[in-house]
């Protein structure tokens, strides 16, 4: 099952995502599950990174365990993309019942 984990701050804005595991649903390396999580969670980090020019801590590790934390507040760009990224990851999960878990947190 691929987790993800979204942080939000009292605002109720996302300061950070994380997202680990695999779905299970086909062979790793042809698991179209896996790979749309994927593609959204680093389309995240290019977003806030290369158009929004926003600094992040982030971290993506061979086994598929994805990171990213703001580097200061939140603000409606940032919140704009993660928001997106968010309705993404819960088409994907809509679409495969069972295979991704989303859990949002707020501090």
């Amino acid at each position: 099952m691929i987790k993800i984990e979204l942080r939000r701050n009292s605002d109720g804005m996302i300061s950070a995502l994380h997202v680990s595991g695999h779905s299970g649903t086909a062979e790793k390396g042809s698991d179209i599950v896996c790979a749309g999580i994927s593609v959204l969670a680093q389309s995240a980090i290019v977003g806030l990174s290369e158009h929004l020019h926003r600094e992040i801590d982030y971290s993506i590790d061979p086994s598929g365990d994805l990171r990213l934390q703001l580097i200061g507040s939140p603000d409606d760009l940032t919140e704009a993309i993660l928001e997106t990224v968010h309705l993404g990851f819960i088409g994907v999960a809509e679409s495969s019942p069972g295979a991704v878990r989303i859990k949002e947190i707020r501090a």
